[in-house]
């Protein structure tokens, strides 16, 4: 089976919002967003026209618990960055106002020293009832700022905890931050959010308990790692002197898991794979954030030559594809009045016993292909 590009035309309207987004306007891509957040008339238009444009732009995902610091964390690394002469577009997803049905917590304020540079662009999102820590668009809204020509993309959750996974599908990088006083560092490093990280943080690391956290965080990614144990003497009572140096070398950092996660996080190459490093940071006087930096860059670098990046960006694209069909499929579906019809008529039968609800939903599956080729009334 073969597919066709089939272009839509674009409205006036939206074809005069490309021309001024082309020009590189911040009011025209304000308005693209906000088309594109909210899934105005042409929306979908709009992102096939930017489609091609797509790829140049790293996506940094940064996530962890509420009061960890990340907005500050985040402005650190935007200053970073634009002294390296890159230009930076931030996503900060705060919870939903009850009342605007807006960003409740507006990050822009808490960046305001780099929310002027003519370099960065700061767009705050609200999760709009989504518990994955993004908003549902934010995929959408990182590819027209992907299109638009920055460099990086810092796209900071809501911190919602453990269910705050969807940044991995999101990001290239995932970064997750933590403080000394996240709690019991074992419950914390049990979070599914952990699974998650490329790369972690320990901000706000001039506090008490910070290497300790980081030492627990070592020893769970060397038990990760999977070989730690190979090359450890059988007896407990094995004589090292009589190993060779590589044998004792490999039973040393099985031993100290800490140890080997933290040799292998400097060097992924040297063990197959990456292994995300722990860097400390003090990000409200910039301490440890230059390191950050370079670990980021380092990860990238490892995920082009390795090819995971390429493999993950194709999961990205396949992912996509899959929630459109799904939005699509549900808004045809329940949207049809033979639909809720069929459904009302069903529900006697089923308060008798006489049907289930599995039998009508086989029933609505059996439709479903009539009604998404528009032939029901």
């Amino acid at each position: 089976m073969t597919m066709s590009a089939v272009s839509i035309p674009a409205s006036p309207a939206i074809e005069r919002l490309l021309v001024g987004f082309d020009a590189g306007h911040r009011a025209a891509l304000a308005r693209a967003i906000s088309i594109v957040e909210n899934h105005r008339d042409g929306f979908d238009v709009l992102l096939a026209a930017l489609h091609p444009r797509l790829g140049r732009a790293r996506r940094i995902g940064i996530t962890g618990p509420p009061g960890a610091g990340k907005s500050t964390l985040t402005t650190a690394l935007v200053e970073t960055m634009r002294s390296e002469g890159l230009t930076v577009a931030v996503i900060a997803v705060d919870p939903t106002s009850p009342f605007t049905g807006g960003a409740l917590l507006g990050d822009r304020i808490r960046m305001e020293r780099v929310a002027l540079d003519p370099g960065v662009y700061i767009r705050s999102m609200a999760t709009r009832g989504s518990l994955g820590g993004l908003a549902s668009a934010t995929r959408e809204t990182c590819d027209v700022l992907d299109a638009f020509g920055f460099d990086r993309i810092l796209i900071e959750t809501v911190g919602v905890g453990q269910s705050e996974l969807d940044v991995a599908r999101t990001a290239d990088t995932s970064v997750v931050v933590l403080v000394p006083e996240s709690g019991d560092s074992i419950q914390t490093l049990k979070a599914g959010v952990m699974e998650i990280a490329d790369l972690f943080v320990i901000n706000k690391s001039d506090r008490p308990g910070a290497e300790r956290l980081r030492g627990d965080i070592e020893l769970m990614l060397g038990m990760r790692m999977g070989d730690t144990m190979r090359g450890v003497p059988a007896h407990h009572g094995a004589d090292l002197r009589r190993l060779s140096e590589q044998e004792q070398g490999d039973a040393r950092r099985a031993l100290t898991p800490a140890r080997a996660a933290r040799e292998a996080a400097a060097d992924p190459h040297a063990v197959g794979g990456w292994v995300p490093p722990v860097t400390n940071t003090v990000a409200a006087d910039g301490r440890g954030i230059p390191e950050l930096a370079a670990a980021i860059t380092r990860h990238f670098d490892y995920l082009q030559t390795s090819g995971a990046l390429a493999d993950r960006r194709r999961s990205r694209m396949r992912e996509r594809i899959v929630e459109v069909a799904e939005d699509r499929l549900r808004r045809r579906l329940w949207g049809d009045v033979g639909t809720q019809a069929f459904i009302d008529a069903s529900l006697p039968a089923l308060e008798r016993g006489e049907i289930t609800p599995f039998a009508i939903a086989d029933a609505l599956l059996a439709r479903a292909a009539t009604v998404m080729a528009g032939q029901t009334s």
